[in-house]
């Protein structure tokens, strides 16, 4: 099956970031640095609250 593309807001600075929902390395905050997502080998553990799925398969 294939992921999904999720927004997600950085805890931290309220930015908003598009990432990969089973993203395979660290994701970052492109604002303030905070780390947004940790991979897990499947779907990536996120930090921060997902508020939209921008393209779901």
């Amino acid at each position: 099956m294939a992921g999904s593309f999720v927004t997600v807001a950085c805890p931290d600075c309220e930015n908003e970031q598009t990432i990969f929902e089973k993203a395979a390395s660290e994701v970052s905050c492109a604002v303030c640095g905070h780390t947004l997502a940790h991979p897990t080998g499947g779907k990536a553990d996120i930090e921060g609250e997902v508020t939209a799925v921008v393209e779901a398969r």
